[in-house]
Formats: C-alpha cells, structure tokens, sequence
C-alpha cells in the first residue's frame, strides 16, 4: 500500500480533496479522446475494482461530466449510497451524443442538466458543479445564463460549491468573480495559467489541474510533483483504467509532501 498524501482544503469550500483526484472520462467513453493510445471501456466488473480502490489509495476526489458518455450512469450505480466517502464534481454545458458534443448555457439548459445529472450519479447534492467550456469562455461568461444559474443552484443549496472548467486564461481570471473553484489545464510543456492560480490562490478559491500529463504525452514522474508543487494548487485529476498506474501515482503525489517536509 503506498503512503497516501494529505488532503488538502478546496481554498474557502470547505472541502478537503485528495492532491489525486480520480477522472472518470475513461470508465464512460472511449470516442473522439486526445489519448495517444486507443482503450476498451471497461466491463462493470473492472469498474467497481477500480472505483473501490479508491478509498485505499486515499483518493476522495472524482471527476466527471454528461459528456464522459457514460460516467455518470456508472458510478451512480456503483457509488449510489457511499457518496458521503468522496468530494463528487461533474459539470454543465457540454453533452455527448452520437458520437458529437452539444453546448447548451441556458437557464434552462443547465437546470436539465443538473437534474439529469443528479438522477444518473443518484445523489440529491453535487458537491462541486463547473461549466464546462466549448472554449468561448467570455461569449459564455458574459453573454449567458451560466454564472446566474449555478450561483441559484448553490443558494438552493443543490451544489456545495461552483465554478468553471475553461481554456483560456482570460476567462478563468473573469470567472473568479464568482467561482469557488477552477479546474485550468497547467503541466510542463504549457504554464500558461500560472497567473490564474497565483490570483486564486489570493482569493481563496480552489484550483483543479486537469491534463497535467498532457493527456498521456508526459512521464507521471516528472509532471505530477511538477503540479502538486506549484502554490495554490489543489488537486491533480489523472484518468486511468490501470489500478497499478493509480497506486503508482499515489506514490510519486506522495513524494511531493516528503519533499515538503524535508524542507
């Protein structure tokens, strides 16, 4: 069993996350990905494996969204009942069908979907809920319902925590106006949000780095201390199928706090 890193706490949330968090694109949807590799969908029998190794590695954080295809179906039928065990954050905006990807930012929109969400994942509460981007993060931000309708969602008490899955930085700096939490890519080859999580981290909201390997193309040795090291930073999300590869990342998120301790 690896040494498991400490949680840390989601900026002013109130959440603790776990520095790896758990993405779940992979156990929904295996079309039209930025992967180097092709990969089957694994059987139910290989998710529930996977999702229960999770709380032994110290993993509380899962990621995902409508368009993971089917994700959200997955772990509501494996998670229903345990959700209490993990911080659960899914997103709005973005959908998957037949093989294509729909942007909806309206009221409405976004109502359907959070209502459709929480049926899939069986839960009554979403802990983190993100708009999730087509990359026309101001058009979204300024021109539509988004920032209104999770900022509702969140006082009816529906989420516990909101915020924006963007592309630019542009728009993650704007949506600090309003959001709890960022998710911004940020990894080796491309640093170019490090103002963003310097502007979080000095109004205390949480940031989640999502393709920290540059969507495989990076060693897990190098690119995860490389994130979990940088201030502000929350959380890493990794995809995988692999509980080895889990357990491996475990460990090197683990060296990072070794490193910090010796210091």
């Amino acid at each position: 069993m690896p040494a498991i890193p400490a949680a840390r706490s989601l900026g002013r949330t109130g959440l603790d996350v776990s520095p790896i968090g758990f993405g779940a694109f992979k156990i929904g949807r295996n079309t039209k990905t930025k992967y180097p590799q092709a990969y089957d969908l694994p059987d139910e029998r290989a998710v529930a494996r996977l999702l229960d190794e999770l709380p032994g590695l110290g993993i509380n954080l899962i990621d995902t969204a409508p368009s993971y295809g089917v994700s959200e179906e997955r772990l509501g039928r494996h998670l229903a009942g345990r959700w209490n065990e993990f911080v659960l954050c899914t997103k709005t905006g973005e959908r998957y069908e037949n093989g294509e990807s729909m942007w909806e930012y309206s009221r409405d929109a976004i109502l359907r979907s959070v209502e459709q969400s929480c049926r899939r994942l069986r839960t009554d509460v979403l802990d983190i809920l993100l708009v999730h981007s087509n990359g026309t993060d101001l058009e979204i931000l300024q021109h539509s319902d988004a920032a209104e309708t999770l900022l509702s969602l969140k006082e009816q008490g529906v989420v516990r925590a909101i915020g924006f899955s963007g592309k630019t930085v542009q728009g993650a700096m704007l949506a600090l106006e309003w959001a709890d939490v960022l998710m911004v890519e940020y990894h080796l080859q491309d640093t170019s949000h490090q103002p963003v999580l310097e502007e979080a981290a000095r109004r205390g909201a949480g940031v989640l780095i999502k393709k920290g390997l540059a969507a495989g193309h990076l060693s897990p040795e190098e690119a995860i201390p490389f994130v979990l090291e940088q201030p502000g930073v929350h959380s890493l999300v990794l995809g995988g199928l692999n509980p080895e590869h889990m357990r491996a990342n475990v460990r090197t998120a683990a060296t990072v706090r070794a490193r910090k301790s010796a210091a």
